[in-house]
């Protein structure tokens, strides 16, 4: 996978999804000919599926309150690179080829503490993604029996709720792979110049609209790879959250302090 398969798959899946929306079930009651469709509350809802699937709006629900544990089905690097805000990654099953990448049931066993009863939310690389589906399946099969995916994946929660959280390892993998993304420092204007990451821009959040004329954001590329870090993870988010309400599909926020970051990147 390319550092910006995402970025690339993003146009071809928002069109899939709209081509398609007439065949997505919603999450609330009965369909109305005359009714639009709230892509919110929109699932994948394919055939035969031996689990339920939540839509976007239920996950932003279910992380808020906390009331099922997320777990994202890709692989540790993927995961690091990109993933939603409060979601957990364990392990692969062993012995398994890239290609039928599972997670590893026992590592979950061993988040939740045994409890087959604990309500799971899992997710990956969107519809046409088979990990979460096959970790669904295997969850069932060691007895869990409240396992929902978020089938609609990382791609289209990026197209509709705008950031996504990425860890040291993943920034780490980005900076050596990536020459396009861009870093923004959040930070007071002292704070920046006192010392930052290498490369990173300053941009507070009251500069996000007068950064798109002043040549700090990429308005030429939209789907820039865009990294935020800040003071701490609210001021991070906050930012990363503005800049993708002004139409970048590729934003993550890290979460952690300037010198962590520093020390990861060395």
């Amino acid at each position: 996978m390319s550092l910006r398969s995402h970025q690339a798959l993003r146009p071809a899946l928002i069109g899939a999804l709209a081509s398609t929306l007439g065949m997505v079930a919603l999450s609330t009651a009965p369909a109305f000919a005359q009714a639009s469709p709230d892509i919110m509350k929109a699932t994948l809802s394919q055939p035969n599926d031996k689990t339920p699937e939540v839509s976007t709006e239920e996950l932003r629900r279910i992380l808020a309150d906390k009331s099922a544990a997320v777990f994202d089905a890709r692989p540790h690097l993927e995961f690091a690179i990109s993933h939603i805000p409060g979601a957990v990654n364990v392990a692969p099953k062993p012995g398994m080829p890239m290609s039928a990448y599972v997670s590893d049931v026992a590592e979950i066993g061993r988040v939740l503490g045994d409890r087959k009863d604990a309500p799971l939310v899992l997710y990956c690389n969107g519809p046409f993604c088979g990990k979460s589906k096959r970790l669904a399946e295997e969850l069932v099969a060691a007895g869990y029996t409240s396992v929902r995916r978020y089938q609609l994946g990382i791609p289209v929660w990026r197209a509709l709720v705008g950031v996504t959280q990425i860890e040291p390892e993943g920034i780490r993998y980005v900076r050596e792979g990536d020459k396009t993304a861009v870093f923004f420092d959040t930070r007071s204007a002292d704070e920046f110049k006192a010392g930052t990451l290498t490369g990173a821009r300053h941009l507070p959040k009251a500069d996000v609209s007068k950064a798109k004329d002043d040549g700090r954001l990429p308005m030429e590329d939209h789907n820039t790879r865009i990294v935020v870090f800040g003071v701490d993870p609210s001021q991070a988010r906050e930012v990363a959250e503005e800049i993708a309400k002004n139409a970048f599909h590729n934003v993550s926020f890290y979460a952690g302090a300037l010198t962590d970051l520093k020390l990861a990147n060395n």
